[in-house]
């Protein structure tokens, strides 16, 4: 373990047992802190039948607290604009507003305050010494920094590990290839769809992406690097190793990955984690697949309390070869909760398709047309190829098609469509899109 990249060693390495005191004495203080202050969750937990915040006292009573989802902040949001009541200090506090990126329904605005975002930023640097880097190394960010947090955050995690971070907002992505080679980046952060669409500008215009020297990518935003044929791309494209990260707006920095790259780690030193049943809310067993429930333990001014994020994950506690207590994920975010399409009685998750879609080199992109005839749900598959000959394009195609078909149990349609004809992303892909019929 000594020779494993770490932040803080003596944290990610803590005992079990001293890992879960450690998680209950914050929560202890946290709470009582967000019952002086929060409108919100004091409503809340009294409604649940909790009078005074000394009731919770450990994990069983902690598991009878109620959860927490985007649905009901939204409409606390909407009764309270423009930021709600999740808030448990005067305005005058908080330093940073952004907003989720509206992909999974209306937009949330979330306020941090100065502890807040110093809270952030270390959960971010978590993810950087996960992933190897080190204050050696140049980061680039190429997003737009605009409201949505993206990789805000991951910025200021830079400034705390000492890395030279490289803003690339306000530019498209030749510009940025242009400023990656001047500056001698060495690493960049981006969704895994913009990794990939920034190594194909690249090759456009004659660049070489290995030539450019970077070696380490830390991808977030939608589920990809986790994937192995996803991974396998952006390692190829970029002659660098690909490391997996997830977070959110309302949460924070939650998971990143080791050098080992067995799965998400959970920070368990700032957030509680739960694996549940969607359908009762009740623990599922280690190595089933349940939704993820998180708490955050570091940032009292816009908390969470068991959060219902939506992602379907794998728990293991099983130790990493890291030498890490925290947690693991086997194969990260296997999807969400609420993407599932059922195709002719098979449950289907995009995550699965786009896993077997990107083991084709010749795809360079595609789209999930879903459609409805006689009203069971179909699925029409875009595919960008990038293939000389029609008989290239032929074999991608039936290739394509002949793997969902053997891996996944069904069969969709999959049509090859002109390249450069698909849109690209920034942030995160919107992949699946609902037609009103075939």
């Amino acid at each position: 373990m000594s020779g494993i990249p770490c932040f803080d060693r003596a944290l990610e390495t803590l005992p079990p047992e001293r890992l879960r005191a450690r998680q209950w004495e914050r929560l202890t203080r946290l709470v009582q802190e967000v019952w002086a202050g929060n409108r919100f969750y004091r409503a809340k937990w009294k409604a649940a039948g909790l009078d005074d915040p000394r009731d919770l006292g450990g994990r069983e009573a902690f598991a009878r607290l109620p959860f927490t989802t985007k649905a009901e902040l939204v409409e606390d949001q909407a009764a309270h604009p423009p930021f709600g009541t999740n808030l448990t200090y005067p305005l005058p506090r908080y330093i940073r507003v952004h907003q989720t990126s509206g992909t999974t329904g209306q937009p949330l605005r979330w306020l941090d305050t100065e502890e807040a975002w110093a809270w952030w930023g270390r959960c971010w640097a978590f993810v950087f010494r996960g992933a190897g880097l080190t204050a050696e190394d140049r980061i680039f960010f190429p997003f737009s920094f605009g409201l949505f947090v993206g990789f805000w955050s991951a910025f200021e995690g830079a400034r705390q590990l000492g890395a030279l971070a490289i803003p690339g907002g306000g530019q498209d992505s030749p510009t940025r290839l242009h400023w990656m080679r001047q500056l001698g980046a060495t690493a960049f952060v981006s969704t895994p769809s913009y990794g990939l669409h920034l190594a194909e500008v690249a090759r456009n215009q004659g660049i070489d992406p290995v030539a450019l020297g970077v070696r380490t990518t830390v991808h977030a935003g939608e589920p990809g690097a986790g994937i192995p044929a996803i991974r396998r791309r952006l390692e190829e494209a970029w002659g660098a190793r690909a490391y997996d990260h997830a977070g959110m707006t309302e949460v924070g920095a939650w998971g990143f990955e080791c050098v080992a790259q067995a799965g998400l780690h959970v920070n368990e030193t700032e957030f509680i984690a739960e694996v549940l049943d969607p359908e009762t809310g009740r623990p599922v067993g280690e190595g089933e697949v349940g939704e993820l429930v998180l708490t955050n333990l570091g940032r009292g001014g816009s908390p969470v309390f068991r959060y219902r994020s939506g992602d379907r994950v794998r728990w293991s506690a099983e130790p990493c070869p890291c030498g890490r207590s925290f947690g693991r994920l086997p194969g990260g975010i296997l999807g969400r909760v609420d993407d599932m399409l059922i195709v002719r009685g098979v449950n289907v998750f995009p995550s699965a398709i786009e896993g077997i879609v990107r083991q084709f080199d010749a795809v360079d992109e595609f789209l999930i047309e879903v459609y409805t005839r006689a009203e069971l749900d179909e699925v029409r598959l875009l595919l960008e190829i990038d293939g000389s000959t029609p008989e290239t394009v032929r074999r991608a195609v039936e290739g394509v098609g002949e793997a969902i078909r053997r891996e996944l149990g069904i069969r969709v349609e999959a049509v090859a469509v002109p390249v450069r004809s698909l849109p690209r992303y920034e942030l995160k892909a919107r992949r699946v899109v609902r037609r009103l019929a075939g």
